[in-house]
């Protein structure tokens, strides 16, 4: 199945970022995703929502989701704009999740050296490279598996689903 490439800009954080700090549990009073959006990050990074208007390819470190298993903290990335995340490694239930949502999410090793805040990235999700446009950098990615590829480009479990009508 053939899944469009992702390009934006790199948004850079560290390792064990967890979904307390993705979406703050204090804010889990709604199931407004929108407005969940608002926060994510906040405790990380106060300017975030206003950053991913310009840099929407998350770049973090290792243990990227570890804590709870919320679905919302991949819900709200997406909702807050990002299409899509580069990581040294998962949580894995915060891999699925983020899939689920029909996130773009590889695990990518260190790229310290090869990204840097603000460079301009391509995922080209047919060919398996991450493109630095910026240091004119090619990466091979990890070949996620078929059914992965297939929930991502349903736009995530849901419409997988319901275009298989599994249930």
């Amino acid at each position: 199945m053939e899944l469009n490439n992702v390009s934006g800009r790199a948004l850079r954080y560290g390792d064990n970022i967890n979904t307390d700090v993705i979406i703050p549990a204090k804010y889990l009073n709604t199931t407004d995703i929108a407005t969940l959006a608002e926060h994510a990050m906040e405790p990380l990074d106060p300017d975030f929502k206003r950053k991913v208007s310009t840099c929407n390819i998350l770049v973090v470190g290792k243990n990227f989701g570890c804590g709870s298993s919320r679905e919302q903290a991949a819900m709200v990335l997406k909702a807050a704009g990002i299409r899509a995340i580069l990581a040294e490694s998962y949580a894995r239930i915060f891999f699925r999740n983020a899939i689920n949502q029909g996130i773009p999410a590889f695990e990518i090793g260190d790229l310290s050296s090869d990204v840097d805040q603000g460079d301009l990235l391509e995922l080209d999700l047919n060919s398996w490279k991450l493109r630095n446009l910026t240091k004119a950098i090619t990466i091979e990615l990890s070949r996620l598996p078929d059914f992965l590829m297939d929930i991502l480009a349903s736009g995530g479990l849901v419409n997988y689903l319901k275009k298989r009508r599994t249930w």
